[in-house]
């Protein structure tokens, strides 16, 4: 390259061969980063460091495969953790790459889905019958690619479609180009995943989609959509999902400050912003943050073998994250700060082909028409951004010009009204997880240790936060690796929720977690069951389950617990019944019209069918103290 000047830059960027990244991270500055390329098979393998000690900032692709770190489930498709070792980085204003980068049209040929609208729609009727009616889970992203050929050459393609992203596309956290060997990357990523800097942790849940109407959106227009109680609820999912990585990475488990509006172009989010401190190294913080609930679902182990039944073919990077991994100043703890967006609204061209995957978040309310709309949204949004939209995707009238100039107006998110609407969504969550958190351990159950008992809903690491605050020494244990001492040492034991039917004989994990609960029972000694572990619970009592006729999925409801009324979050498919005759000794919360169990308790143990630890439940630390005391 011959220098800074940004003609010359490009010049040589079109001409060469080399592997280079173009990311905007503001207004003002483009940052050209370029360097060697190197694959690597795991996030701990990330080269940070050379051999001489040597600091080295790193942008690393890492593919939704990646999950299988976790022994989470994946399609491999062998795309690679790939990463690129930045020899030199140079910063220009935006402007004037503006005015260097290519900006005749690129053409595209036989483009379409690859998945039909009415294919699509059945996966989306499969998944609330099939998953979250049976207990799966409470929400699943699905996603389908929009596909196309493209002639031109690979980097004019890249050049020519990050410069319309710059150009056109608004409210972006990074809009980036990254051109490597084989593949290229364009996209204009509206998420922060995970970011790490001077020991503070952020994450950015941002989900609900508003798909702006012809002329633009208007307060009226998305007032009705921030009323949407299905948007609303999507939004809340995510954070607890979020929540449950902030609480095992941080150790003051993650405090939420919002809700803000994500003003895009053509659409607009819902967000959050969760925050913790922590001390882990950043390749850590990545692993245990893989990936983010609002491109993959909840609970997230399960999530990702939904994924694998229901997407026919590997994700790619689709999910995943670009993560800039930055050498800070520090002697002592972490060497380098993470930046990490989503890798969403994303073009991906290997081999003449472009791929714009995209998702649909499906829970219980929603309508298959409605997902398959929201996927030609999110595409459209790719498309029209970087010029490409084509006549047959459905998002605007044919006579209409997606890059029409539109008159400046004050964002939405000031209007007193929309103001309002944001700010009364948090009338509904825990003050718990809204204020600063340090835990001490003076609580009142100081001095006494838990176990909590995983079964595969990582909810268990925002019970395990709380309980710390209560004073007790808690830690989590696998279902799978929780051994009979484990559970017979400790004051008490936590046997937590987690998917599937709690009737399934079949299952290895149900059995385990009906050992545990049986184990505490049989031993007289202290036990809370939570959500799945309480139907375990009830079923050991001889109370009969049944399926719900609708999942309790992301549902907070007002119940009476033992005397005193409590808001809590549910994420039941399944529930106990009111018995005709009560086993002795047992005292029983319970809905007095449909008889569903809330709440069980007798010596030495109690437990809760919702789940106390949620967002959702405002009175979720006075009921856990209530029916720890009970079992206590």
């Amino acid at each position: 390259m011959t220098g800074p000047d940004p003609s010359s830059l490009i010049h040589d960027l079109l001409d060469g061969t080399a592997p280079f990244a173009l990311i905007a991270r503001d207004n003002a500055t483009v940052e050209v980063l370029t360097g060697t390329v190197v694959d690597v098979e795991l996030l701990a393998d990330i080269p940070l460091v050379d051999a001489d000690g040597t600091r080295r900032e790193v942008l690393a692709l890492v593919p939704y495969r990646q999950v299988r770190e976790r022994g989470f489930i994946a399609h491999d498709d062998g795309a690679p953790l790939r990463c690129l070792v930045i020899e030199e980085r140079m910063p220009l204003p935006r402007a004037a790459m503006l005015a260097s980068l290519p900006s005749a049209p690129v053409a595209l040929q036989d483009a379409g889905f690859d998945i039909d609208d009415e294919a699509y729609a059945d996966i989306v009727r499969r998944v609330i019958a099939d998953e979250i009616g049976r207990g799966e889970g409470a929400n699943f992203v699905i996603r389908r690619d929009f596909v196309a050929g493209v002639d031109a050459d690979p980097r004019v393609a890249a050049l020519t479609w990050f410069r319309a992203l710059l150009e056109h596309e608004k409210g972006a956290y990074w809009t980036f180009a990254v051109v490597t060997p084989g593949h290229i990357a364009v996209g204009a990523s509206p998420e922060a995943h995970v970011i790490a800097r001077d020991g503070i942790v952020t994450m950015n849940p941002i989900s609900g989609t508003f798909r702006h109407p012809q002329g633009g959106a208007t307060a009226e227009t998305l007032a009705e959509f921030l009323r949407s109680t299905k948007e609303t609820e999507e939004l809340f999912m995510v954070v607890d999902e979020e929540l449950k990585m902030m609480s095992a990475v941080c150790s003051d488990g993650g405090r939420i400050t919002g809700p803000h509006l994500k003003e895009m172009s053509r659409l607009t989010h819902t967000e959050y912003m969760l925050r913790g401190r922590s001390t882990l190294d950043p390749r850590d913080i990545l692993r245990e943050t893989m990936f983010a609930p609002t491109v993959t679902g909840s609970p997230m182990q399960n999530a990702c073998t939904v994924i694998a039944r229901h997407e026919t073919a590997p994700r790619g990077y689709y999910s995943g994250v670009a993560a800039l991994f930055t050498p800070n100043d520090a002697t002592e703890g972490p060497t380098h700060d993470l930046d990490a967006p989503i890798l969403i609204r994303t073009a991906y061209l290997v081999d003449g082909r472009l791929r714009v995957p995209v998702g649909a978040t499906l829970v219980r309310h929603s309508d298959p028409y409605g997902e398959v709309g929201e996927t030609h949204g999110k595409a459209a949004g790719v498309l029209g951004a970087i010029g490409a939209i084509p006549r047959d995707v459905p998002t605007l009238p044919a006579d209409a010009d997606p890059d029409a100039p539109v008159a400046p107006r004050r964002p939405l998110a000031e209007d007193p009204a929309i103001a309002e609407l944001l700010a009364s969504r948090n009338e509904r969550l825990a003050p718990f997880w809204m204020n600063p958190q340090d835990p001490d351990g003076s609580g009142p159950f100081a001095g006494r240790t838990a176990l909590v008992v995983d079964a595969e809903d990582r909810f268990t690491t925002m019970l395990a936060h709380q309980l710390r605050h209560l004073g007790l020494d808690a830690r989590i244990v696998h279902w799978s690796e929780a051994t009979d001492a484990d559970v017979d040492a400790a004051d008490l034991v936590v046997a937590g929720p987690g998917p599937g039917d709690p009737r399934d004989d079949a299952s290895d994990r149900i059995s385990a977690m009906h050992h545990v609960v049986s184990r505490r029972l049989s031993r007289r000694a202290p036990l809370l069951a939570v959500c799945l572990s309480h139907q375990v619970l009830a079923d050991q009592l001889g109370i009969d389950l049944a399926p719900l006729p609708q999942p309790h999925q992301g549902l907070q409801k007002s119940v009476d617990v033992f005397g005193e009324r409590a808001s809590i979050g549910f994420y039941n498919t399944f529930t106990a019944r009111m018995p005709q005759t009560l086993p002795d000794g047992v005292e029983v919360a319970a809905d007095p019209v449909t008889g569903d169990v809330y709440a069980l308790r007798g010596e030495r143990f109690s437990s809760v069918q919702g789940h106390l630890e949620s967002i959702l439940s405002r009175d979720g630390m006075r009921t856990l103290e209530r029916l720890i005391d009970a079992a206590l």
